[in-house]
């Protein structure tokens, strides 16, 4: 009797005692994965690619426990009809996690090689949702095939769905297609700063299933469909290089003379460009005269910033020092002038001609 209670004991611990050791294993292997992952992040050749480590969080603990489950399923006698569940279930759950894991190195994979490489495409939460969306799909084609179901007609009728999901969502449809252009196209990228046709521009922050999300100078947030960036004209400003030049419109009186104004303006956007914050210390300002106006000389000069939202402050400094260094050398900024009134002496002289002598009546 006691020799047969220890077998029973000893039947029941067996598989007990390799669930719990392989999972307890996996979990120290996956602790230890989290700890090279930190470790590798502040690595300056090979930090960028500790993505591959933490796309394996809770991954193996899964696996873990469905490696054990799998290894003590033959010594749990059940019947045949649960064994075969238990199994189905285990490599759904395998399948599954294995999915997730190919999503995550997917996507950390493309960001990596986005911001490595501007050439690239960039990430945004619609590339990023699509390429979920192929993984996801080819891994539940492949879970429901290793599990016996035939995906021959599933597809089928998939693709028949397809068309009348497409016909019933077609507005839908063309903003999520116009995203995938301009994700694809490189025209607009996440962090460009574009002015679409109808007037709305900003810095581009995420290209979206449907919308193109904007925020502006003001952290004002515009939404925007998709086709209506897609299928307008827009310009962007930062597509080639972030610096750009900054033309200031100015016009001086015809009284000045124009080699100091030249010398003393150039001389102040020079000074503005190296001591402000978002100015190109390096760019030599040039100007150039532009036409006679009916009360000034009017020309442009030319500054470099090294991107558009730095136009405020190089364009505030700039217009601030010219006042001031203008005044210290006698350099009139042109203006109209009107003339409302009359002196004193002019309202006599015309009140002279005005009044005329008085005729004799005297018979």
């Amino acid at each position: 009797m006691n020799s047969l209670n220890v077998a029973l004991i000893i039947r029941l611990l067996t598989p007990i005692s390799i669930f719990v050791l392989i999972v307890v294993l996996g979990l120290v292997v996956e602790n230890r994965l989290k700890s090279i992952a930190k470790n590798v992040e502040t690595k300056p050749n090979i930090g960028q690619y500790s993505f591959v480590l933490t796309s394996f969080n809770n991954i193996i603990f899964i696996w873990s426990i469905v490696g054990a489950i799998a290894l003590i399923l033959p010594m749990l006698d059940l019947p045949n009809s649960v064994n075969t569940l238990v199994e189905t279930i285990l490599i759904v759950v395998a399948l599954g996690a294995a999915t997730i894991l190919a999503s995550r190195l997917a996507v950390s994979i493309i960001q990596a090689y986005s911001l490595k490489n501007e050439s690239t495409v960039s990430l945004s939460s619609l590339f990023e949702y699509l390429t979920k969306v192929i993984i996801y799909s080819t891994g539940f084609l492949i879970i429901i095939q290793s599990i016996g179901v035939e995906i021959t007609a599933l597809i089928t009728a998939f693709g028949v769905g397809s068309l009348s999901i497409g016909l019933a969502f077609q507005n839908t449809l063309s903003n999520l297609i116009s995203g995938v252009n301009i994700i694809l196209a490189r025209k607009i990228r996440v962090g460009d700063y574009i002015r679409i046709r109808q007037g709305e521009e900003g810095y581009v922050i995420d290209v979206e299933l449907r919308y193109t999300i904007v925020k502006d100078i003001f952290n004002n947030i515009t939404v925007i469909p998709n086709s209506q960036v897609i299928n307008g004209s827009f310009k962007n400003y930062t597509l080639e290089d972030t610096s750009m030049l900054l033309p200031i419109e100015i016009g001086i009186s015809y009284d000045s003379d124009l080699d100091q104004v030249e010398k003393i303006t150039l001389e102040t956007a020079k000074y503005v460009l190296e001591n402000t914050k978002g100015g190109d210390k390096e760019y030599e300002p040039f100007m150039r005269y532009e036409k006679f106006d009916p009360f000034a000389i009017k020309f442009i000069v030319y500054l470099k910033i090294n991107e558009y939202f730095d136009k405020l402050i190089i364009t505030h400094e700039f217009i601030k020092n010219l006042y001031k260094n203008y005044q210290q050398e006698n350099i009139n900024i042109a203006y109209p002038i009107t003339n409302n009134f009359l002196s004193p002496d002019t309202f006599m002289e015309q009140k002279k001609i005005n009044v005329e002598p008085r005729k004799s009546t005297n018979n």
